[in-house]
């Protein structure tokens, strides 16, 4: 009976700490939200020419114009 009792002791602290350790999360993830926006924008800024570039030229090749 007191290994009973401590298997569900165990579980319930183990769900109270897994909660825990969720809760405050949020402000990382908008932190990884944004910081990856401001890659994407960055990387976007310096290869966008080029890469139009590369597509024009890619369709022209195909079209034959």
């Amino acid at each position: 009976m007191n290994t009973l009792r401590h298997s569900q002791g165990g579980r319930a602290a183990f769900a109270r700490e897994f909660l825990d350790d969720e809760r405050g999360d949020v402000p990382g993830w908008v932190l990884v939200t944004l910081m990856t926006a401001g890659l994407v924008v960055l990387i976007w800024a310096v290869a966008g020419p080029a890469l139009s570039t590369l597509f024009e030229q890619a369709i022209q090749r195909v079209s034959g114009i």
